[in-house]
């Protein structure tokens, strides 16, 4: 089982720069010990100009039987002579895909100490492998590699050279060129090379879900590819697909959480530099919902799908919000929040007030319980309709918070885009958009399953034929809407004083 990796130098970095980002010397020849053989490292060519790493690993067929307790591809059950004469020792598989992950696992996770600066780089890279096992035939190698920027060369190799009659197997040898990062180009094969196997040596068990997840960031949630590769890397496994794709859809909301309908807002109206130009819509929504926040008197608010934290931070811009929590599914999108909030900069005080932590919305949380108001902005429609109600009772019926203020797109509205094609869903993302009778026909019903009481407001321009392009329901639990009226006043003397105190001691 063989690959390559090679790169040519480029201007203030030489080839052999491939060296630091593997660690692995270009003047040694090195091995290590896997479970099912051994792996070998060594560089055919190491120049200024060109330098290449080959990655050689030598299987034990008996090992591999020994580990696998008998059986066969994909942990079947197999005849007794194909678990020592199979493709194992000599085409691309999951055995590979580990070997990459163990030999070069400081390249994967994009960390070079002697050089940090040049995990984050993008370089010319040429990646080779012989012989790989593609069920699905040339066309799914070019369906699952060129979206992520690959240019993409799979040769089917020949069942029998002296037989051409006999025509081609179902190998491929396979020749990926592109401007990559080291590390986005190794964690695309160590997904991606079980995926064409369509098996894995081992049994698939649900910790298979954060290897993928924690692999495909920043490229599976968008691949056109997603299902069929989430599928195929779990052992299509139904229960464990479903959950890696339900957290995949959540994780895109960090990216569409605001950006979707400013794109549009602002693709619509791009006018003259003489007109003034409209609030971008993305604004109006948050303004629309600290508005609602405001009157409900909550001291303590949620951000359920908080993505790059644009609300936390207008929350936390408003002294009557005394704490303020965001929950992501996406690590990298709270990341981003991180920064954004500049919470390595807050005094301790400051940020006693807010707390960021990742969560499905799919499942209970204890986390979520105890908060006067929860937010959902723009967040329903990413998730798909049989899994609706599982995040209706980890929000309305285990969290119930007295007040739950929801935003989704009105579909109505879209024909108002001139952007939009007909048709089309406002991002590629939303498993769905609703008309403005089909959102409160089942807000009513979620307030009636919950116990909740749900008022509706337009957001953004209100326009008599189609609505408003965001709707927004405001949830009030029942029986505490009074309280709320009645708490309001005193929460309000309290924020007046505290700030009060604050300009004494400015």
């Amino acid at each position: 089982m063989f690959l390559t990796i090679s790169t040519t130098g480029t201007t203030g970095s030489p080839a052999t720069d491939l060296g630091f980002l593997l660690h692995k010397h270009p003047g040694k020849t090195q091995r290590f010990s896997t479970s099912h053989g051994t792996a070998h490292v060594l560089y055919p060519e190491a120049t200024a100009e060109r330098c290449t790493a080959a990655l050689l690993l030598e299987i034990d067929p008996v090992a591999l039987v020994r580990r696998s307790k008998g059986k066969g591809r994909g942990g079947a059950p197999d005849s007794a002579l194909a678990q020592y004469v199979n493709d194992r020792p000599y085409a691309a598989s999951s055995l590979l895909a580990v070997a990459l992950s163990s030999v070069f696992s400081t390249a994967l996770k994009g960390q070079c100490t002697a050089r940090p600066e040049l995990p984050g780089a993008a370089r010319p890279l040429r990646i080779e492998v012989p012989v790989l096992p593609a069920r699905g035939g040339a066309a799914l190698v070019e369906r699952l590699f060129a979206p992520l920027g690959w240019t993409v060369s799979a040769e089917p190799v020949a069942l029998d050279e002296q037989f051409p009659q006999w025509g081609d197997s179902r190998y491929v040898r396979l020749v990926l060129e592109g401007e990559q990062r080291l590390a986005d180009a190794l964690r695309h094969l160590y997904v991606l090379l079980p995926v064409l196997d369509d098996s894995k040596h081992y049994w698939v068990a649900p910790d298979e879900v954060e290897k993928l997840l924690r692999s495909g960031e920043g490229w599976l949630e968008d691949h056109p590819e997603q299902r069929l590769i989430a599928g195929r890397y779990l052992g299509r496994r139904w229960s464990l697909t479903r959950d890696a794709l339900e957290r995949l859809a959540l994780a895109r909301l960090a990216e569409a959480d605001d950006s979707e309908a400013e794109e549009l807002d602002n693709a619509v109206d791009e006018e003259t530099d003489t007109e003034e130009r409209p609030v971008p819509l993305a604004v109006q929504r948050r303004e629309a919902i600290l508005g609602a926040l405001r009157a409900s008197g909550a001291a303590r608010v949620l951000d359920l799908g908080c993505g790059q934290g644009q609300l936390v931070g207008e929350l936390l811009k408003d002294p009557r919000f005394t704490e303020v929590a965001g929950m992501d599914v996406s690590a990298r999108a709270l990341a981003v929040a991180a920064r954004r909030l500049r919470l390595d900069r807050m005094t301790e005080r400051q940020s006693a007030r807010v707390a960021l932590f990742q969560g499905s919305l799919a499942y209970t949380d204890r986390r979520l319980a105890g908060y006067d108001a929860a937010v959902l902005s723009e967040v329903i429609e990413h998730v798909d309709l049989p899994r609706l109600p599982a995040l209706e009772h980890a929000v309305f019926g285990a969290a119930r918070p007295a007040t739950v203020v929801v935003t989704t797109p009105n579909v109505e509205y879209n024909v108002r885009w001139e952007t939009l094609p007909a048709g089309h869903v406002r991002h590629a993302d939303h498993r769905f958009e609703w008309t403005r009778e089909e959102f409160r026909a089942w807000a009513a019903g979620v307030a009636e399953r919950y116990g909740y009481e749900v008022a509706y407001a337009p957001v953004g321009p209100d326009d008599p034929e189609v609505g408003p392009p965001t709707q927004m329901g405001v949830f009030t639990r029942a029986g505490d809407e009074k309280n709320n009226k009645d708490n309001k006043t005193s929460k309000n003397d309290q924020n007046d004083k505290s700030e009060k105190k604050q300009e004494k001691a400015a």
